[in-house]
C-alpha cells in the first residue's frame, strides 16, 4: 500500500495490528452487507476479548456468530439477539456482556463518533431499562437521556465498488450501517466485489469518501441468506 493507494491484497495485511482487546465495529444488518471474510480473518487470528459494535450478532456458524463459538467476544453491543441461539445462550448464562441499545440510537453513536460528536441527546429509551445509570434533561417540556458516542479501533466494512483511493460505493440495503461504521473507525477495512481505477465511479454515487478508509481489499462473497420464506 503506497501513498493513496490503499489496496491490499491479503486478508492478513487487511487486519494487521488488531489485536486483544479491541473494539471493533461492523457494518451489516442481519447478514445483509457483512464483511464476511474480514468475519472469518479475525477468527483465524484468534484474537480475544473483543468489544465488538453491530446491528446484531450474526446467526448461528455465519457471521460474527463464528466469533462466539471460540469465545472471542468478550462485550457486544448491539439491538438486538436476533436468531442466534449461541449469543441468547450466552447472554442468559452470564458468559458474554451484551448491551443493547435502540436500533436508531446506535446509528447515531456511530454516526457522532465518525463526526467527532462526543455524546448527544435522545428521547429514545427514557423510562425504560435503557436509560438506566444515564444522565436526564429537560428540554423544552420533554426528558432527553444522554447517549456517549462510540469509536473503534477497527471498523470492518462491506462494499460494493471501490477505486484504488478508498472512494466506497455501496448497493442498495447493504449500505445500512456500512456508512455509518466506515467513519468511526481509527482504521477503517472495507471489503468490496469490484476495486476500480480511480475516475471510473460516478462522483455523485459515492458514499464513503476515501479519506474515511484505510485499506481495501477485493474478495468474493457467500452472501447466505438469512431466513428465505416461501408461499404454498
Amino acid at each position: 500500500m503506497a501513498g493513496l493507494d490503499k489496496r491490499v491484497s491479503t486478508y492478513e495485511e487487511a487486519l494487521a495490528g488488531l489485536t486483544d482487546g479491541m473494539t471493533v465495529l461492523a457494518g451489516g444488518f442481519g447478514l445483509c452487507g457483512i464483511p464476511e471474510n474480514l468475519i472469518a480473518e479475525i477468527r483465524r487470528r484468534g484474537v480475544k476479548d473483543l468489544t465488538v459494535v453491530s446491528n446484531n450478532c450474526g446467526v448461528d456458524g455465519f457471521g460474527l456468530g463464528v466469533l462466539l463459538e471460540d469465545r472471542q467476544i468478550r462485550k457486544m453491543i448491539a439491538s438486538y439477539v436476533g436468531e442466534n441461539a449461541l449469543f441468547e445462550q450466552q447472554l442468559l448464562n452470564g458468559e458474554l456482556e451484551v448491551e443493547l441499545t435502540p436500533q436508531g440510537t446506535l446509528a447515531e453513536k456511530m454516526r457522532a463518533g465518525g463526526a467527532g460528536i462526543p455524546a448527544f441527546y435522545t428521547a429514545t429509551g427514557y423510562g425504560t431499562p435503557v436509560a438506566e445509570g444515564k444522565e436526564v434533561r429537560e428540554i423544552d417540556g420533554r426528558h432527553y437521556i444522554l447517549e456517549h458516542a462510540i469509536r473503534g479501533d477497527f471498523a470492518i466494512v462491506k462494499g460494493w465498488k471501490a477505486d484504488h483511493f478508498g472512494n466506497v460505493m455501496y448497493r442498495h440495503t447493504a449500505q445500512n450501517f456500512n456508512p455509518l461504521a466506515a467513519t468511526a473507525g481509527k482504521i477503517t477495512v472495507v471489503e468490496v466485489e469490484e476495486i476500480v481505477e480511480p475516475g471510473e465511479l460516478e462522483p455523485s454515487q459515492i458514499h464513503t469518501p476515501g479519506i474515511y478508509v484505510d485499506r481495501i481489499i477485493q474478495g468474493s462473497f457467500e452472501k447466505r441468506i438469512e431466513k428465505r420464506t416461501l408461499r404454498d
